[in-house]
């Protein structure tokens, strides 16, 4: 096994340089060029056919960026305090970023996937986990800001997420650390039998999309990696990468290698759903928060949630399987028809394609090969439907273009590989720089991909850009897939590391975009809707600044009788009604960040003023013509001054 795992480094490494050293000399010009560029062009005042919504990996956000051109549009907020909109900096924000942990300003995102309706993309919601701090997140597609965000609880490492099923049933949530579960103190090297890996079932309601933890299946303490839901004849399956089947909790990378295979893990939830619709499942007392935004007020509000059903497999016959696969799997995709299941074993050069046919067939026969902790073990001869033989070196995720043909990253050799689904014969390879992760075609996990257009996105892009010192910028790399061979036609950097994307037509997602705010809609408690009730109060050492902004002023734009010490509360409303104008607003010697409010909303900051003077505040959003003179000042004078509370708009 060492030397295998020694095998393995050496390849990676050479593979790495061959690809560094042998680029520069094979930069495409003249004629191919210019048709690539010809092709991703977007000219002036015209849109991109397709959004896509990359992690933002460390970073802890979501990225929008458009195809072709891959120019970014926008980064969402959603675990991460992000100083530029002011999102989790804003007492109306500040609840969206709270857990059992406490706060927690900092978060992982990995893994974005579209709702959808009927197996088709709806355009209504982009779901994504963060691996941290295990929670799931959905953003609103109509004014692209996060809604919702719910804690997964007795997990650790949230990474088998956040993929939905057909009809947007679930959102799942896989535990990539097999933990005790309950949380309790324990010698770590009495794992085996004892830690747990959890899966998640969370429900979204049809009409809100407002996520409710149903319940989790208490699996055995593996390390779940990835997944994807089965779709049309297989609808109501979900199916799971597995590794360390070994458990083995120290130098993993030869520990958690040893056995042959690992596993899938194929769940029926329609029919663990029956089960803990029933009664079934034991309620587990455990903390989790859900956070959620109130459309109206435009505040974030926490509840504080205790119990949760787990549900023991043991207890459900024929609800759940193991599907052999070879070591250390990572991507578990789904094909359109939703018959084959590609698993990607990461220390094999094959790709292992399994049928849900077959699968079905050896659950009704019990073809078993055994059984790991109540589950059983299908047999892989019988199950398998094919493999495409040698494809490459460190397989990873598969997606599919709706055309009969399969698309797989290979991390080690650096490529992405297209293949034949039911002849598995691979008919075309390209070269990617370097050391592509996932892929990403639009619509490619749904019943009905784009396939128009491939985008892999690449850990290391040495010597592809201009140097910025040290860690190299992660990348995107677009591909045309609409003929037989695949062309790269752009590389294009991408904020934080892309660990996946998801992308959709355009014209899905324009069609409900919010364009008009109305002040009547705000139901913030302390919204000031008319500049005449503008006006400042004082409760003790605490003062409220009830504020309006339109262009190009604020109301009050001056105010005196601020003391040293006091709590001054600016609560801020954008009169504006027209989606395209925001404004923001600073003040000197705030400990935090500026504040950017949409039209129609309602933000507040705090500021405790700690010296005596005349403090300037302003608009940090081009608002207009005249947006250096929407400016303000505050008159702070000692404590216990006599100065009277006064303000004025003249």
């Amino acid at each position: 096994m060492k030397n295998l795992t020694l095998s393995m480094i050496t390849i990676f490494i050479a593979a790495l340089f061959v690809g560094c050293g042998g680029e520069q000399g094979s930069k495409k010009s003249g004629a191919m060029a210019s048709s690539a560029a010809e092709r991703t062009y977007v000219a002036p005042g015209e849109y991109d056919e397709y959004y896509g919504f990359f992690s933002g990996g460390f970073s802890g956000q979501l990225s929008v960026y458009g195809l072709p051109s891959g120019r970014l549009f926008k980064v969402i907020p959603v675990f991460s305090q992000d100083a530029e909109k002011g999102y989790g900096y804003s007492e109306e924000t500040k609840a969206m970023l709270n857990t059992s942990y406490g706060f927690v300003p900092w978060g992982d995102s990995h893994h974005p996937d579209i709702s959808q309706t009927n197996g088709e993309l709806d355009g209504r919601w982009v779901f994504i986990n963060e691996n941290n701090t295990p929670r799931i997140a959905r953003i609103d597609l109509t004014t692209f800001e996060t809604a919702e965000i719910i804690e997964v609880p007795n997990s650790a490492g949230n990474h088998a997420s956040a993929f939905v099923t057909e009809n947007t049933e679930y959102v799942v949530a896989g535990t990539r650390f097999a933990v005790p579960s309950p949380q309790k103190d324990m010698p770590i090297d009495e794992m085996k039998g004892n830690f747990k890996g959890p899966l998640s079932f969370i429900s979204v309601n049809p009409e809100s999309g407002r996520m409710n933890l149903e319940f989790q299946i208490a699996m055995p303490g593996f390390n779940y990696d990835l997944a994807h839901p089965g779709r049309a004849k297989s609808h109501g399956w979900f199916f799971f990468t597995s590794y360390n089947t070994e458990e083995a909790h120290t130098l993993m990378e030869v520990n958690a290698s040893q056995n042959d295979k690992d596993y899938i893990a194929a769940v029926n939830w329609k029919k663990i759903e029956e089960y803990v619709k029933n009664g079934g499942g034991e309620k587990m007392n455990v903390p989790y928060a859900h956070n959620v935004m109130d459309e109206h007020t435009h505040i974030a509000t926490t509840t504080m949630k205790n119990e949760v059903i787990s549900v023991d497999p043991r207890d459900v016959p024929d609800a759940i399987f193991f599907l052999p696969i070879p070591k250390s799997p990572h991507g578990c995709d789904v094909d359109p028809s939703g018959e084959y299941i590609v698993g990607s074993g990461k220390l094999s050069t094959d790709l292992t394609v399994h049928s849900y046919t077959k699968m079905i067939k050896a659950i009704e026969e019990k073809d078993y090969d055994g059984e790991a902790y109540g589950v059983p073990v299908l047999s892989f001869e019988s199950i398998r439907a094919g493999t495409v033989s040698q494809a490459g070196l460190g397989p990873l995720h598969t997606e599919f273009d709706g055309k009969g043909n399969a698309y797989t990253t290979f991390f080690i050799s650096s490529e992405v590989v297209k293949w034949k689904l039911e002849t598995w014969e691979v008919v075309d390879r390209q070269p990617t720089f370097y050391s592509v992760g996932h892929l990403m075609i639009p619509g490619g996990n749904s019943q009905k991909p784009f396939g128009k257009y491939l985008v892999a996105m690449n850990k290391i892009t040495k010597d592809r850009y201009l140097p910025t010192g040290p860690e190299v910028n992660h990348s995107a790399q677009l591909y045309d897939i609409s003929g037989e061979k695949m062309e790269l036609l752009l590389d294009f950097p991408t904020i934080g590391e892309p660990h996946y994307a998801a992308g959709i037509k355009a014209d899905i997602v324009m069609k409900n975009s919010k364009k008009i705010f109305k002040l009547e809609d705000n139901k913030h408690p302390q919204a000031v809707k008319n500049e005449k009730d503008a006006r400042v109060e004082r409760n003790g050492n605490e003062v409220h600044v009830y504020m309006t902004m339109i262009r190009s002023h604020f109301a009050p734009d001056n105010i005196e009788g601020i003391q040293v010490g006091d709590k001054v509360y600016f609560h801020v409303t954008n009169l504006e009604q027209d989606y395209d104008v925001p404004h923001g607003i600073a003040m000197i010697g705030a400990n935090t960040s500026e504040l950017l409010i949409m039209p129609g909303a309602t933000k507040t900051f705090i500021w405790e003023p700690k010296r005596e003077g005349v403090w300037p505040f302003y608009c940090t959003d081009f608002c207009s013509a005249l947006h250096q003179e929407m400016q303000g000042y505050v008159r702070v004078s000692p404590k216990g001054s006599s100065v009277p509370l006064k303000w004025s708009l003249d």
